[in-house]
């Protein structure tokens, strides 16, 4: 009888995929061609004109290794070690939350913001940094922006760090594990980013596994009605904002109105909450009130 060796990629993509949908992951497919993806140095795309090349004995045991743990409930980035963030390939591991295509919207609206590309070099802190793939996306984009990056995980702020040493911005940058109102000087700061947690602790405690059991609690709950970080932050930016300086939240699906009452609370005005293309609230975008 003869052993047929399963080692074509078409074949080898199939077993896994079916695989990983008998114990209920979710995604197998999307996960699966990641996973092989990175294997191979190729984009998930470029797989189906590979399909009848052979995996390496080497490459077969890596993608075994890769599947179980994907079946283990481990987020797929984290297993490849990177994730693409506004066009670059970010080191992302369980020090810090995996950078979402939602957050993207959020550095396009620090981006799109005329006015505060108006001063030669702007002054901006992003708050709860993690990876780093805000404040890098916007030092990368924007070379004479002075960016400050925090993040209360020195495990996390290491890999910010590292990311920024990576891709070429680590020394025009400064990183920072204090809380913002003792790193930096009353209106000294002419803008504010932040992806701080917003979730609930209820709802933090439904997540997926591949979530709740390898992100950082730290990065996704945000307590009781997911706002007491944001709550915490919103003064402190103000404090650190000039007046007319302009302060970037992302937010939850449902906080809209809660986190515009909020700012206003705190002297926040031309308070705008966009949606991102699910048609959900996602950014939102406020100045601190100029002097009289």
């Amino acid at each position: 009888m003869t052993t047929v060796q399963m080692d074509k990629v078409g074949d080898v993509l199939k077993a896994s995929v079916e695989y990983l949908a008998n114990r209920d992951i979710n995604e197998p497919r999307q996960t699966c061609e990641v996973l092989m993806g990175r294997l191979l140095g190729c984009k998930p795309l470029e797989l189906y004109v590979r399909f009848e090349s052979r995996l390496t004995e080497k490459q077969l045991a890596a993608m075994r290794r890769g599947v179980k743990r994907l079946a283990a409930g481990e987020p797929v980035q984290y297993i490849t070690g990177q994730v693409e963030f506004m066009g670059h390939a970010f080191k992302v591991d369980r020090r810090a939350l995996i950078p979402r295509p939602e957050t993207e919207l959020l550095v396009e609206a620090v981006l799109d913001y005329s006015p505060l590309w108006q001063t030669e070099n702007p002054c901006i802190c992003d708050i709860g940094t993690g990876s780093g793939s805000i404040a890098i996306s916007l030092a990368l984009a924007r070379k004479k922006a002075r960016i400050t990056a925090v993040d209360l995980s020195p495990e996390a702020l290491e890999l910010a760090k590292e990311n920024a040493q990576a891709l070429g911005v680590g020394g025009a940058m400064v990183f920072s594990g204090s809380d913002l109102a003792d790193l930096v000087e009353p209106d000294s700061l002419d803008a504010v980013v932040a992806n701080l947690p917003y979730m609930s602790t209820s709802d933090w405690q439904k997540l997926p596994v591949h979530i709740r059991d390898f992100e950082p609690r730290l990065a996704l709950d945000g307590g009781q009605d997911g706002l007491s970080v944001i709550g915490e932050v919103v003064p402190d930016a103000w404090f650190v904002l000039k007046p007319g300086g302009v302060l970037f939240l992302e937010i939850g699906a449902d906080q809209g109105a809660r986190v515009k009452l909020l700012l206003e609370m705190a002297d926040f005005e031309q308070v705008q909450v966009r949606k991102d293309l699910a048609g959900f609230d996602r950014i939102v975008v406020a100045i601190r009130q100029k002097d009289p």
